[in-house]
């Protein structure tokens, strides 16, 4: 993978490092059986006690230089893989929030946990291992072919049989795994994806009593987990018994043919002992490899699925760096010309169809239609989270093709429809519209948002701690903390995305009433389901299936647009519309 390319260019001097460390450590493995083989055929068959100390001393210095390559290649290969673990998740972490909302769309939200969590365990595992055993073992083997076919190439045959058989396997392991591991990654992606939806709609299903379904639902991913684990390890299970049955047969034949050899004077018993310490030696190493090759399967896979996020382009390109300044009687200015726009890998018809219409600055603009009736989406066009099909977006004057979207959003404020906020304080929560904002300025936001009274009485105030995504707030107090964030930024432009569905009407009046003097010179879109809540507009827009289906005042819409009046008459009612 191509992503990787800039992790070896980084580390691949402490790899050499580790790798000579390994390459030190394995000399010392090989040389052990031959001096055994020199102590028992020299020493001990003519009882030369002195050679015996002499060789065993030497033998003694090789194991304690082995242990010490051993633990320098340790110490370099955790470093190297934890660093570059940590720089890997975060690089992909720093990835995904460069991408678009086109680009993320394309994958589950759980996979993208997934890849960040599990996917990269593996592959840092791999290189955890590739640096402490997996380039060992590849040298024990060879080494163990050459000091062997040094000591005797009668016996050495039993190698030249064994070795590609075991070979053949391993290579028949790695072929046959690949696919496996792929599907058991898959359905790991499902358990998270269950589990994240029930952490996250805990609440509903407390509501409904649906314990059962969803123990039901996560089982059956978790049994299909399962399933697809056992598959691949059962079919990895063949091969390593395998080999060590190849292995202990040419252990067999090695003692067999060298007893044969032995009583016709033909080899000594030190050399066949060495020959039997070899082929334990590469019974090790293929044991290790065909590891290697289990957690390569696997460490491949992960890469893959690593790899998918990495090649996603941007699909938010422009061509200037810096927003430019543009003239007072710009600023806040929005407008739609022909405006389209499709979800990606949708079919049917448009979201948005044909759209045009100009916001001039300091207008408050309310935008009502029925469900699906695409006014959320039109208004995500404008700070860029998508990009119209067709048709121009304009910001200040300018497309918003041409920005640099960073830039451009600093410029707006949005209050979503879902209200999300994050673990830490109300203070913490609100300066997320600006960061180097006063208490002042909080303070001052939150009273707009007719937040200040109910953070006040906590006894920590602003310095209040919410649970994740809130959960110790109303889901009015969470909307008026999200108004607070919004409005501290100072924005040219406002969008409100039916931001006060969860507050009572009194509340909502005095949220508007402190838009209404906070907002002069300030471009505001309130996207609403109440049309109370835009009654008062400037102008309104109603949306039909995407489209402009009335333009005006209140008045004038309840003269001329039979959609806004049948919105009035289902909300107000017919007693009503009498007193307004």
């Amino acid at each position: 993978m191509l992503f990787m390319n800039k992790y070896i260019r980084k580390y691949w001097k402490l790899f050499c490092l580790a790798f000579l460390c390994l390459t030190g450590e394995a000399l010392c493995d090989l040389l052990q059986p031959t001096i055994m083989a020199k102590i028992v055929d020299v020493g001990v068959a003519n009882k030369q006690m002195n050679y015996v100390w002499s060789m065993g001393g030497l033998m003694l210095f090789i194991t304690a230089m082995g242990a010490i390559a051993a633990a320098a290649r340790n110490i370099v290969a955790t470093q190297v893989s934890q660093r570059f673990g940590a720089e890997l998740r975060s690089d992909l972490f720093k990835k995904i929030q460069t991408l678009s909302f086109e680009n993320i769309d394309r994958f589950d939200r759980a996979s993208l946990v997934t890849r960040l969590t599990n996917d990269v365990t593996q592959v840092q595992n791999f290189v955890n291992g590739l640096m402490r055993v997996f380039v060992k073992a590849p040298l024990l083997c060879i080494g163990s072919l050459i000091m062997a076919a040094r000591l005797d190439t009668h016996l050495f045959m039993i190698f030249l049989f064994v070795v590609p058989i075991v070979g053949g396997l391993i290579a028949l392991n790695m072929k046959i795994g690949f696919p496996f591991f792929m599907k058991v990654q898959k359905a790991l992606d499902r358990v998270n994806g269950v589990m994240r939806e029930y952490l996250s709609g805990v609440r509903v299903v407390r509501a409904f009593n649906r314990f059962d379904y969803e123990i039901h639902k996560f089982n059956d991913a978790n049994q299909e987990y399962q399933a697809r684990s056992r598959i691949a390890m059962r079919a990895m299970a063949i091969f390593s018994p395998g080999i060590t049955l190849s292995v202990n047969m040419g252990i067999v034949a090695v003692i067999w043919l060298g007893g044969i050899r032995v009583d016709h004077g033909q080899i000594q018993v030190g050399t066949t002992m060495a020959f039997v310490n070899y082929m334990t030696q590469i019974l090790f190493a293929l044991m290790t490899i065909s590891m290697v090759f289990n957690m390569f399967v696997r460490a491949k896979a992960s890469t893959g699925r690593i790899g998918e996020v990495f090649a996603q382009q941007n699909s938010m390109v422009w061509s200037e760096a810096v927003m430019p300044e543009r003239p007072a009687s710009l600023r806040g200015r929005i407008d739609l010309e022909q405006v389209s726009f499709s979800y990606a890998g949708t079919s049917g018809d448009p979201v948005i169809k044909n759209v045009t219409l100009t916001c001039l600055p300091g207008e408050t603009v309310g935008i009502i239609g029925s469900t699906g009736s695409g006014k959320s989406s039109l208004v995500s066009l404008i700070p860029r989270f998508y990009d119209a099909s067709s048709g121009t977006v304009k910001v200040n004057g300018v497309d918003v093709r041409t920005m640099d979207p960073s830039k451009l959003r600093d410029k707006i404020a949005v209050v979503p429809q879902k209200t999300v906020l994050f673990t830490g304080s109300v203070l913490d929560n609100i300066r997320i519209g600006k960061e180097d904002a006063t208490l002042e300025e909080v303070e001052q936001a939150a009273r707009m948002a007719d937040a200040h009274d109910f953070v006040s009485s906590f006894p920590e105030g602003y310095s209040t701690v919410l649970g994740q995504q809130g959960v110790n707030f109303s889901g009015g107090q969470k909307q008026r903390v999200s108004i607070a964030r919004a409005l501290v930024r100072k924005p040219e432009i406002l969008i409100l995305d039916d931001c006060t569905s969860a507050v009572d009407v009194t509340t909502e009046a005095n949220i508007k009433a402190a838009l209404k003097k906070y907002a002069k010179g300030l471009t505001c879109l309130i996207i609403a389901q109440r049309i109370t809540s835009v009654m008062d507009a400037d102008k309104i827009v109603v949306l039909d299936h995407g489209q402009i289906v009335g333009l005006g005042t209140h008045d004038e819409l309840m003269r001329d647009c039979a959609v806004y009046q049948e919105i009035f008459q289902s909300q107000v009612g017919k007693e009503m519309q009498k007193h307004v």
